[in-house]
């Protein structure tokens, strides 16, 4: 296919917009030192944006290391972003800052016609028949790690299903088994993913953003070696159905772009992944109610479909589905998204100009008490049907929305169903009495104390 599309391309004559242009939205005043205030609110990004919002409202602009924006909240702002119906929002500016260096040319940095094209492209690989063969290999690994995981005393939770969702991406998407290699590739995405929010944007020795291209070297030499492998060649995993798509036109994806969609699909199903079902896990550990509730369920489909768990099973699995949703609103695995506006625009009576930075915050809309009441409660019931329809489709995000909404969103159903489907089958979920998991919330949420847990046998 043809070369990158450059962004000065594709956006003629944008600039970041100053403060004098934002001058009439409210907001902070300018920092004398702005890496503090991106510091301050990397710490405590939940605090920091409920603060902002009782002080200044729904809309204020703010300023972080790549300069002015304006952040909205709420549904409506949700909905005008992510629908983005008079192509407004580029979604490759807004992202570009954060992951170009790691992460170029992915999904998320396109925009538009290029997004369309390659997005169409890219979803082959999610179509029901691969994902019936992507089950079959989860079953599969689920079981093996589960009976390698100890019963009789406590386990850090967090490092444990992170492997485990490497080894699973290893069999989804590569075929293969990485065996010995695992680790170097964990480390290796852990260090982009790190470097990505990295308080230093330049590649400086010592620094994590080195690290991080480190990182991409070493992923982006594995799937140079690989690419030869599978073009023509018949294969079930997602590599080999990307290396082997087709346009409208009949032409495939080059070598780098295949490598920059691979780098950034490995990384988003990775970790979001781990993220959400470290969050699903804890939850279901205080609430053993639900727990109970859900293993209920669980044994039923059992006693319907037997096991492994059946791709025409999936659909059964309602409960399970409901409480991996409430988990995703109390803690996003992205807790915000940013866009740059490249045609001027107005919301809730504030004129924004093209070429500012643009933030929808998911953390915040996922804890409005007039959407969700008694937000910091764990209730699954609130996505059930009837509760469903009467909410704003846009007051739950966590997959995004609009032409960007998550390419793997079914997989990630699939793949919490399939985990939570094992695990209640084998074990029961405790915690320490009176324990509280402290998430660190960005880049991607993870707890501080790696979640000790105890998954005793039923």
């Amino acid at each position: 296919m043809n070369a990158p599309v450059r962004a000065e391309d594709l956006y003629p004559g944008l600039r970041p917009v100053s403060f004098d242009e934002l001058r009439h939205v409210p907001g902070p005043k300018p920092a004398r030192f702005r890496t503090w205030r991106t510091i301050q609110f990397l710490r405590d990004p939940r605090g920091t944006i409920h603060r902002l919002a009782a002080t200044y409202g729904p809309v204020f602009r703010r300023q972080d290391l790549f300069g002015w924006g304006v952040t909205l909240l709420g549904p409506e702002a949700n909905e005008l972003v992510l629908f983005n119906r008079d192509r407004i929002f580029s979604s490759r500016l807004g992202w570009e800052p954060t992951l170009n260096l790691l992460f170029p040319n992915g999904l998320m940095l396109m925009d538009f016609e290029q997004h369309r094209v390659h997005r169409k492209i890219l979803s082959v690989a999610f179509k029901p028949a691969p994902m019936k063969a992507y089950l079959a290999g989860l079953n599969e690994g689920i079981a093996r790690a589960l009976a390698r995981w100890p019963a009789d005393r406590p386990m850090r939770f967090y490092p444990a299903i992170k492997a485990l969702t490497l080894d699973l991406a290893a069999g989804s998407f590569l075929g293969v088994p990485w065996g010995p290699e695992a680790e170097a590739i964990n480390r290796a995405f852990m260090d982009m993913v790190l470097a990505a929010v990295g308080v230093v944007r330049k590649p400086l020795p010592f620094t994590q953003m080195r690290r991080g291209v480190k990182g991409r070297a070493f992923m982006c030499a594995y799937f140079a070696r690989e690419i030869p492998k599978r073009r023509g060649a018949s294969g079930d995993d997602i590599f080999t159905q990307i290396v082997n798509a087709e346009d409208e036109n009949g032409r495939q994806l080059s070598d780098q772009e295949i490598i920059d969609h691979m780098n950034f699909l490995m990384m988003a199903a990775h970790d979001t992944l781990t993220s959400s079902l470290t969050s699903l896990v804890y939850y279901l550990g205080r609430h053993p109610e639900w727990q109970e509730k859900l293993r209920a369920e669980v044994d039923g489909v059992k006693a319907s479909f037997g096991e492994p768990l059946p791709h025409e099973a999936l659909a059964e699995l309602e409960l399970c589905e409901m409480a991996f949703k409430e988990a995703l609103r109390l803690v996003p695995p992205v807790p915000m998204l940013p866009r740059r506006a490249v045609k001027p625009f107005t919301f809730s009576g504030y004129e924004i100009p093209a070429g500012a930075g643009v933030g929808i915050n998911i953390l915040y809309t996922h804890m409005m008490p007039e959407h969700w009441p008694e937000p910091e409660r764990f209730d699954p019931m609130r996505f059930s049907t009837q509760l469903s329809a009467s909410r704003h489709k846009y007051a739950w995000v966590p997959f995004g929305g609009g032409a960007h909404m998550c390419l793997g969103l079914h997989f990630a159903y699939m793949q919490a169903k399939a985990f939570l489907f094992r695990l209640l089958l084998e074990r029961r979920i405790g915690l320490a009495p009176g324990y509280h998991c402290d998430f660190q919330l960005l880049p991607i949420p993870r707890p501080k104390d790696g979640l000790p847990v105890t998954l005793s046998r039923r």
